[in-house]
């Protein structure tokens, strides 16, 4: 079934695109971006689970409306922070593609996360997987000039330590039920390394606050970046203007910092100075 034969079929069905995900396990942005195009040849799997749905028994008889009917509530969960912005999308019984059995949350394990699909970015955290939005234009280059001011200190001091930046695959606890990706880190261990990525915890890692990963930031991957053995926890908030460390080795609190003057790096015995002040000039709201 080509592209346009599955639209034409979805069309006169009258199924929505929200109703085919959940019939089919497909994620709804992956089935938004073969539909309008943007992907214009999906994997197999992913194409055979939607012409399942379209061309098979579950769409002629209308099942695939009833399982939706069903199931409506149990789909998909948003978590929200405190300021009740939508945070990242919790995947809930999603894979179905090739007749896997469903999970419930808390079952994902590095299986279905290596099986979810290329344009779908995620984390998995205790078994749980989170959809993760494209960060913005005001993340991407806050991360870009903090990895550009990181990778210049360690460069000019000749350091054996590594910045790296996202995406990139972090096996957190060397375990099958957690893969995250941070959006900065340092790795000075080079027996960490493996060709996919991080197996184990980095030495400093860096995340920047997006409303869509904010109550996930500040309170699940901070226990687990302690937990894990990270020796450095560095949160950037841009909507609030604040810096946020951590210092796991040395101090138990966190140390608050305004987006103005330098932060030292604990790894570095505060010798790695960021510049702040460079940090808040590239906060600034952009037309959606």
């Amino acid at each position: 079934m080509t592209i346009e034969e599955m639209r034409r079929v979805k069309q006169e069905k009258g199924y929505t695109m929200a109703q085919l995900s959940a019939c089919s396990g497909v994620p709804l942005g992956t089935l938004q971006k073969i539909f309008n195009g943007e992907t214009k040849h999906p994997r197999y799997k992913t194409r055979q689970a939607i012409e399942k749905v379209l061309g098979g028994t579950e769409a002629s008889s209308g099942e695939g409306l009833k399982r939706w009917d069903d199931h409506d509530s149990q789909q998909f969960h948003y978590l929200k922070d405190r300021d009740e912005v939508p945070a990242d999308v919790v995947r809930e019984a999603a894979f179905s593609y090739g007749g896997r059995r469903r999970r419930k949350q808390g079952e994902y394990t590095l299986d279905d996360y290596y099986a979810l699909p290329h344009d779908v970015r995620a984390e998995l955290i205790d078994g749980v997987i989170y959809d993760m939005a494209a960060p913005d234009f005001v993340h991407q280059r806050i991360a870009a000039a903090l990895l550009f001011q990181i990778g210049a200190f360690i460069r000019e001091k000749g350091g054996e330590c590594i910045p790296l930046s996202a995406p990139l695959d972090v096996r957190l606890d060397c375990d099958d039920k957690t893969m995250v990706q941070p959006d900065l880190v340092i790795l000075c261990d080079p027996g960490k390394i493996k060709r996919w990525g991080i197996m184990g915890a980095p030495d400093f890692v860096l995340e920047v606050i997006s409303k869509s990963t904010r109550k996930k930031d500040y309170t699940k991957k901070l226990q687990k970046y302690a937990d894990a053995g990270v020796r450095e926890y560095w949160i950037v908030d841009p909507e609030k203007r604040l810096l946020v460390t951590y210092d796991f080795v040395n101090w138990d609190i966190p140390c608050i910092h305004p987006l103005e003057g330098k932060a030292g790096l604990a790894l570095y015995d505060g010798k790695l100075q960021i510049d702040l002040d460079e940090v808040a000039g590239l906060i600034r709201e952009w037309p959606e």
